[in-house]
C-alpha cells in the first residue's frame, strides 16, 4: 500500500485528494482438478489496515475459493494462493471521487477501473480474465506538533477495501 500512503501524502499536500488504485492470510484453496478446464464469475476481495503495507490479504470466491496475499505492483500485482500464483493488470484504475478535509484530516477516495487476470502458476497455470474493482479508501492523517495534518507521517487510521468481479476461466 505503499503507493496509497503516496496518495494520501498528496492529498493532503493540495488539500483536496488527487489519489490513484503486509497482512498475510492463508486458507484452503480449490482450484478445479488438474486438466479441468472452469468459467464463471470470480469475485475478489482485498483488504488492509496500513497505509504503508506492500503485501495485502485477498479472499477469492466463485470459481474457486482461496485465501492468500497480494503483493503489490504500480500497474501488475501478484496473487499468491496455496497452489500457485497468478498476476493482476490494474493500469486502467483511474483516480475518481475523493475528498480531503484539512480540519480532520480525513481523506476519503473512490475508485473504479478495469482489471486483467493472467500469467497463472501451479494451479492456476492457464487462467485469464477481466472486471471490474472498486477501491475504497478511508483514512485520517497524523497531525504534527502544530495540530496541522501532517503528510511526513503515517496516517493514524486507515482503511482500504477493493471488490472486484468479472469472468474468469481457469
Amino acid at each position: 500500500m505503499t503507493r496509497i500512503y503516496k496518495v494520501l501524502l498528496a492529498a493532503a499536500a493540495s488539500a483536496a485528494a488527487t489519489a490513484a488504485f503486509g497482512v498475510t492470510a492463508a486458507s484452503a484453496a480449490s482450484p478445479p482438478a488438474a486438466g479441468s478446464r472452469v468459467s464463471g464469475t470470480e469475485h475478489l476481495q482485498l483488504m488492509t489496515t496500513s497505509a504503508t503495507a506492500s503485501r495485502v490479504s485477498i479472499i477469492a470466491t466463485g470459481v474457486f475459493t482461496a485465501g492468500g496475499v497480494d503483493r503489490e505492483g504500480s500497474k501488475v500485482d501478484t496473487i499468491t494462493f496455496p497452489g500457485g500464483t497468478f498476476k493482476i493488470n490494474h493500469s486502467g484504475v483511474t483516480p475518481g471521487k475523493q475528498n480531503f478535509n484539512p480540519k480532520t484530516c480525513l481523506l476519503t477516495v473512490k475508485e473504479t477501473g478495469p482489471y486483467t487476470i493472467g500469467h497463472g502458476t501451479g494451479s492456476y497455470a492457464g487462467i485469464r480474465g477481466h472486471g471490474k474493482a472498486t477501491v475504497t479508501i478511508l483514512a485520517i492523517a497524523a497531525r504534527n506538533s502544530n495540530g496541522k495534518c501532517s503528510m511526513s507521517r503515517p496516517p493514524t487510521a486507515f482503511h482500504q477495501v477493493i471488490n472486484a468481479s468479472g469472468p474468469i476461466h481457469l
